[in-house]
């Protein structure tokens, strides 16, 4: 019984360190307003620079941080590159701060 005890509570500390490095990444305004813009679709750098009034070379820098971070994910469509949320929980905290929040 003990064991089963031992290995819930270090599934929660896993959890609680992925939790701990997904906010630190979240931890710019920047960020999270991209991510806010990403939640409701893929975008071109064009569109998120647009959209958030920023230089090109601030947004590629934050863009590269959040490719790194897990964060986002980019591909190429003929001569453009899209980014999106990497996945279906960052868009519902996204979606959950916006609510409360905003």
């Amino acid at each position: 019984m003990s064991v089963n005890k031992n290995i819930s509570i270090a599934k929660i500390q896993c959890k609680c360190t992925q939790l701990s490095s997904l906010l630190s990444a979240l931890s710019h305004p920047q960020r999270i307003m991209i991510l806010g813009h990403l939640a409701k679709g893929e975008k071109t750098v064009t569109e998120l620079q647009r959209l958030c009034k920023v230089s090109q070379s601030q947004l590629s820098q934050f863009l590269i941080r959040m490719k790194l971070q897990g964060l986002v994910t980019c591909s190429r469509k003929g001569r453009f590159q899209y980014y999106a949320a990497k996945d279906k929980k960052i868009i519902k905290l996204i979606e959950a701060i916006q609510a409360i929040f905003c």
